[in-house]
């Protein structure tokens, strides 16, 4: 068996949408508990996505589990289209529309302005996944993105792209999310998702004391 845990970095400095920044005060503590929790874990490996949010909660970890880290292609933050940069209300303003059909989950919906849909996330992530199965490796570690996670989740549950967002009306920044994979029946288990039980205690540290989910987002 395979165990991947799926990270989501920690809290970044800026509230606008996906821009490519490093992390807060609070997104730093959050990665140092993860670090003292992973401790017990067996981690043999880390990687993350390209952007600096993941980059640096993936340092913050190797701090405290001094094992090799690379950064893997392709496991990058939906690409948000023409959310990208703006703020919570330029979004429901600007894309009214947009916000109102995606509250729906009816479609997996592609965000405007050449931005990717569940099914593209899927299809650039799960490969890397497949690919990290076949490395020696049991245990390892991917600090990525919420959307990632999301659309992940879908696809190893065989489940429409659509549903991605039903998974977690808030995905808590540094949670794990461990997936099993059986390498004789090539199939993946969904054993936790979005769990951040080193962040209890800290009530400040949760996404709801900082930023409102997309869920209530458009609404």
């Amino acid at each position: 068996m395979k165990h991947l845990f799926l990270i989501r970095h920690g809290r970044q400095c800026s509230k606008r949408c996906n821009v490519d920044v490093s992390l807060d005060e609070a997104g730093r503590k959050q990665a140092k508990l993860l670090g003292e929790r992973l401790r017990s874990y067996e981690i043999e490996k880390l990687y993350s996505s390209h952007l600096v949010r993941a980059q640096e909660t993936a340092q913050i970890v190797q701090t405290a589990i001094p094992i090799p880290y690379e950064i893997l292609p392709d496991i990058q933050e939906i690409d948000f289209g023409g959310f990208t940069g703006k703020t919570d209300e330029e979004i429901r303003t600007q894309y009214a529309e947009f916000c109102a059909q995606r509250s729906l989950h009816q479609d997996d919906l592609s965000y405007p302005e050449g931005g990717e849909c569940g099914a593209d996330v899927a299809g650039r992530a799960m490969p890397q996944l497949q690919k990290l199965c076949r490395q020696k490796e049991n245990r390892i570690a991917i600090v990525t993105h919420g959307g990632v996670i999301r659309s992940v989740c879908a696809s190893i549950m065989q489940m429409e792209q659509k549903h991605k967002l039903k998974f977690a009306v808030d995905m808590e920044n540094t949670s794990i999310t461990h997936l099993i994979f059986d390498e004789e029946r090539e199939i993946f288990f969904l054993e936790r998702f979005n769990d951040f039980a080193h962040l209890e205690g800290h009530e400040e540290l949760l996404r709801k004391n900082w930023k409102t989910s997309l869920e209530k987002r458009i609404k």
